[in-house]
């Protein structure tokens, strides 16, 4: 496909992006703390520290994997844990020192976390204290050897980090009892890597990143192999788009969206890191009030979130009370930004709120609409510098400007590939080398890309995927079931929701009984929002169940 959309990029967007800029992301790190080192990198909850604290505190946790654990290049070490100082603490260090960051949603029930830390092969782990009872319980069937736990409170400063951590023990009572044995502090990892040097590392934009896990169509996460070259070019990209909006060095962002997410990983914690950026980490944005209160303390710059997170926000009566004469720039991925909550976001604001479309296997980003769009438009934007797109039909053609086809993305951003899945890989891209999304789209003449449907049965919830397979095998796993299929349905709050259909092998089985099972072995976003019992599930004529005739089908009596 011509590349139209580049008559409607804004000036000084360029059609593609410098890759040698960086050789890695430690290369990176190295230029960004260089140029910036006693600015503020980031802040949480009233701690800031500066790039040039960040350097050392990374290079000790690097010292201690690479002398203290002596773990070899690419070894892949996990990060479970929220919005906090200890994570681009850790994941800097593991960058610097040659390995893999795998990141785990710290919600993870047991059997998710066990799956995705054998999966990867993870042979250390970083995780908050919270979640540490999770761990333990999953910890001798993986191949985790080291554990380095630490409390939310612990790089806040005396003292501060003892009362934050007192109150999350004790008084809110936040972490579940936990033991696992041999383990050491995240405070004691940093001073016994302190007696280590970091040795260099050569890495290559070939080197792999991150496993940044994703569902998969089958009910099983994928790692998806992001390199440094892919996460280089993503926010190389990102930054030319934004770059005519924003200053090096007096940018205050907002990141509320977890780190682990690799919208916030790349768009916050990286490419405003290459710009001596001042990130606020959020701990925790559904405390909406709290939320609030902190934007508050901060004349931010840029914000970036989800739908339902900038609504939340909205109706909040505290939230129009700030002074929003410094934003320069908020954006929206992760789910479809609905027209009401952009049109009363720039009636509050008085700035657009402009959206963005990605996939975790692109690092994520592909579209993003301009940043000074007069009016919300329902596109996910233009392809952004450096990449491609085709619309393509079900026999693999490309279809006619206007018309729906399967958008296929292709550029230096596109993953390498799902670990050791060579055959879901192999399925993924088109025979000339497009990423195949399962997102219906079309594209108009001036370039915008506008999404009409999914081709995939993925639901999504406040822009987390949730897999209908993987919800499916957790409701079957109950006793009581006989059948189920699952499928997203509407909600005003979180975009869409999980609705499964159950037909009964026990006749007494409740509603209650059901969910209470499924929170069991799923994170909470993945938990069914409503179910219905049937007795009976449509089928083809080799017994699939087609769960577009339940979609599709009135609710049942």
């Amino acid at each position: 496909m011509d590349k139209i959309w580049l008559k409607s990029y804004p000036p000084g967007v360029p059609a593609e992006v410098d890759l040698s800029e960086f050789s890695s992301l430690a290369d990176l790190f190295d230029k960004s703390v260089s140029k910036f080192g006693e600015q503020t990198a980031y802040i949480n909850m009233g701690k800031s520290i500066s790039y040039d604290t960040l350097e050392a505190l990374s290079r000790q946790f690097a010292g201690y994997l690479q002398g203290g654990l002596r773990l070899a290049k690419g070894a892949r070490v996990a990060l479970m844990m929220p919005n906090c100082l200890q994570y681009p603490i850790a994941m800097f260090a593991i960058l610097r020192a040659g390995y893999t960051v795998v990141n785990v949603n710290p919600l993870y029930t047991a059997r998710e976390l066990e799956h995705q830390l054998c999966d990867a092969g993870c042979e250390a782990i970083v995780i908050v204290e919270n979640f540490a009872h999770t761990l333990q319980e999953v910890l001798p069937r993986t191949s985790v050897r080291h554990v380095v736990v630490t409390g939310l409170g612990d790089m806040l400063g005396f003292p501060k980090s003892l009362l934050v951590n007192f109150v999350v023990r004790h008084i809110k009572k936040m972490v579940p009892a936990w033991d696992l044995p041999g383990h050491v502090t995240f405070r004691e990892a940093l001073g016994l890597g302190a007696a280590h040097e970091l040795q260099a590392v050569t890495l290559t934009h070939d080197d792999l990143a991150y496993l940044q896990y994703t569902g998969g169509t089958t009910g099983v996460a994928k790692g998806a192999m992001l390199t440094h070259g892919n996460i280089v070019a993503n926010l190389q990209q990102a930054h030319a788009w934004i770059s005519p909006y924003v200053r090096e060095g007096e940018e205050v962002i907002i990141t509320a969206l977890p780190l682990y997410h690799i919208f916030s990983l790349t768009a916050n914690c990286l490419t405003f890191f290459k710009i001596g950026a001042s990130n606020v980490l959020i701990t925790n944005p559904r405390d909406i009030p709290g939320f609030v209160a902190e934007l508050g303390k901060y004349p931010f710059t840029v914000i970036t979130g989800v739908n339902t997170l900038f609504n939340a926000l909205l109706n909040n009566p505290e939230f129009e009370k700030l002074d929003f004469s410094p934003l320069k720039v908020a954006l929206g991925g992760g789910m479809a930004v609905q027209q009401a909550v952009a049109d009363k976001w720039k009636k509050v604001t008085g700035k657009p709120l402009a959206e963005a479309y990605g996939l975790t296997e692109t690092s994520p980003a592909v579209c993003i609409n301009p940043l000074d769009l007069p009016e919300f438009n329902h596109a996910i934007g233009l392809p952004i510098s450096s990449t491609e797109i085709s619309l393509r039909d079900d026999d693999g053609y490309e279809v006619s400007l206007g018309m729906p086809g399967e958008l296929c993305v292709r550029g230096p951003q596109v993953m390498k590939g799902y670990y050791k899945r060579p055959e879901d890989t192999v399925r993924a891209f088109t025979h000339d080398g497009f990423l195949r999304t399962g997102d219906v789209a079309t594209i108009d003449g001036d370039g915008f890309v506008r999404i009409v449907d999914r081709k995939k049965d993925m639901i999504l919830v406040s822009g987390f995927n949730v897999y209908p397979n993987e919800v499916e095998d957790v409701v079957a796993s109950h006793p009581g079931v006989l059948e189920v299929a699952a499928l997203g349905v509407p909600d005003e709050h979180s975009g869409e929701a999980v609705k499964i259909f159950v037909v009964r092998k026990d006749p007494k089985l409740t509603v209650e009984a059901l969910i209470a099972h499924c929170r069991e072995g799923l994170t909470g976003y993945k938990v069914p929002r409503f179910v219905e019992f049937r007795d009976d599930l449509p089928k083809s004529n080799v017994g699939k169940i087609l769960r577009r005739v339940l979609r599709d089908a009135p609710p049942s009596a």
